[in-house]
């Protein structure tokens, strides 16, 4: 997306989309702005286009500022015309934000570039589905077929061997390359690969459903030395991810970016307790503690936003040894400028304990700064040791209700991540029978194994460093072999 879209998508009040917009286009939009679907789906009712003008018309001169959102580019077959002439006959004024139009970013994704130095020095955009109410067809075949080009055509899955029969009457080999493309750039993309004289049969035989590109000509056939996406390591699995959201977006990202289809279905929510009285305390007294514990990245990101709300940073903790539970705890610290002393190699506070074997607590204040439902190994160990141990906790993990259409596609799942036992617990609890029929669950650590276990679920995989990264490197290693 443009630079400008995300812009207005941020300022609007209210955005009517299409249904092919890009996964995540909307998450940009303000709380209170309206969102409106006026999508159209073959076979489904849909919204009239004339009232889609009439729905903007009556929004803009209601004041509001008003986004009309289409996948690809709005002028190629778009309609945005059609909209544009509506706007301005109503004395609308508008503006028109160009986007990538299928035909350039589906094929770049499949790998077909649609010209080539060697092979076409010239594209054509074509309709494969026109308007049914014309009294004739606006192509002319005979042009089409001598194009001395690429032709790629839109919508035209339906009409695919009518299509592909009028060329070749007209005179376009039928030996010519050819291929279709389902959900380009999206993810679940898939590309079949034929010749013109065989793609209308090879795209039924593999069931290639709308939305979905043909493209017809020499240049369909560099897609095997020059096909990306779909040679990602986790391109065509579904993964879910059950990280409460403000966690989640990272990990999503990361899988998605090696080809996965990722879920976000939360099971936990995470809750600051910073307010509270003995979170203040402990933020005030900070300068106090010899020995500090953060034993996760939420824990570090909310000490942080205690100490600020008591008027301290990071040079509070420069008398004091700082622990964190891991790699990913000691990251967190380190964004806000605070390099820790003590990091296990194992993410578990089992691991911690070990590793603060060698540091003096006896007699020592102690500050453990942790969820409220963390277990007590780590405090439990430090006053067996003489420690004078405060436990404070600066936040809960509740549960999330998940949503339904997530649960829905989560059905089809290949693998499902767990990253702490609450994630087990909820996910299990809200899901119950309906927990995913054929995916292996893949642990960040034994703690979390043990969890799975518990529920009656059996972990496929486990993350060795008990990490996020080790997670990826888990699932990577066990997708590659099954």
């Amino acid at each position: 997306m443009t630079r400008r879209s995300l812009e207005l998508i941020a300022e609007a009040d209210a955005i009517y989309y299409d249904r092919l917009i890009p996964p995540g286009a909307l998450d940009g939009a303000r709380e209170d702005a309206e969102l409106i679907y006026v999508g159209k789906q073959p076979g489904v009712p849909s919204v009239p286009q004339e009232e889609i003008g009439e729905r903007l018309i009556e929004a803009a001169r209601a004041g509001r500022s008003v986004v009309r959102l289409k996948g690809g580019d709005p002028f190629v077959f778009g309609r945005g015309a059609e909209e544009g002439e509506a706007l301005r006959e109503a004395g609308v004024e508008f503006e028109v934000v160009p986007g990538v139009t299928a035909g350039v970013a589906a094929t770049a994704y499949a790998g077909i570039p649609v010209t080539h130095r060697d092979d076409a020095s010239a594209v054509a955009f074509v309709t494969g589905h026109e308007d049914p109410e014309k009294a004739e067809t606006a192509l002319d075949w005979d042009a089409l077929a001598s194009f001395p080009g690429t032709l790629v055509f839109y919508m035209g899955v339906k009409r695919l061997g009518e299509n592909a029969s009028a060329l070749i009457a007209a005179g376009r080999s039928p030996d010519e390359p050819a291929a279709a493309v389902e959900r380009g750039t999206w993810p679940g993309q898939r590309t079949v690969s034929a010749t013109l004289g065989t793609i209308a049969a090879t795209v039924e035989r593999e069931a290639v459903k709308a939305p979905a590109l043909i493209v017809v000509g020499d240049v369909a056939a560099r897609r095997e030395a020059i096909a990306w996406l779909e040679r990602r390591p986790l391109h065509g699995r579904t993964v879910v991810v059950t990280r409460a959201r403000a966690q989640a977006s990272g990990l999503a990202a990361t899988l998605r970016g090696l080809g996965a289809t990722v879920v976000e279905l939360p099971a936990i929510r995470i809750e600051s307790r910073i307010d509270t009285a003995e979170v203040r305390a402990a933020a005030t007294a900070i300068a106090d503690y010899d020995l500090v514990c953060i034993t996760s990245p939420n824990g570090a990101n909310l000490l942080f936003d205690a100490l600020a709300a008591a008027g301290r940073d990071g040079r509070a903790l420069s008398g004091a040894t700082v622990a964190a539970i891991g790699p990913g705890t000691a990251r967190a610290l380190a964004a806000h400028g605070v390099a820790a002393d003590v990091i296990p190699e194992r993410f578990v506070a089992e691991a911690l304990v070990e590793a603060l074997a060698g540091v003096e607590v006896a007699g020592k204040k102690v500050l453990v700064a942790r969820a409220a439902e963390a277990r007590d190994v780590l405090p439990d160990a430090l006053k067996d040791r003489g420690a004078e141990v405060d436990v404070v906790a600066l936040y809960e993990t509740v549960r999330e209700t998940p949503d339904e259409k997530a649960i829905e596609a989560a059905q089809a799942a290949d693998y499902v991540t767990f990253t702490s036992s609450s994630t087990v617990k909820n996910l299990a609890d809200a899901l119950g029978d309906r927990f995913p029929p054929a995916a292996r669950i893949v642990s960040i650590g034994p703690v979390t194994s043990a969890t799975v276990r518990d529920a009656d679920l059996e972990v496929a995989v486990e993350a060795d460093p008990h990490d996020v990264t080790g997670l990826l490197a888990a699932l990577l290693a066990d997708a590659a072999t099954h």
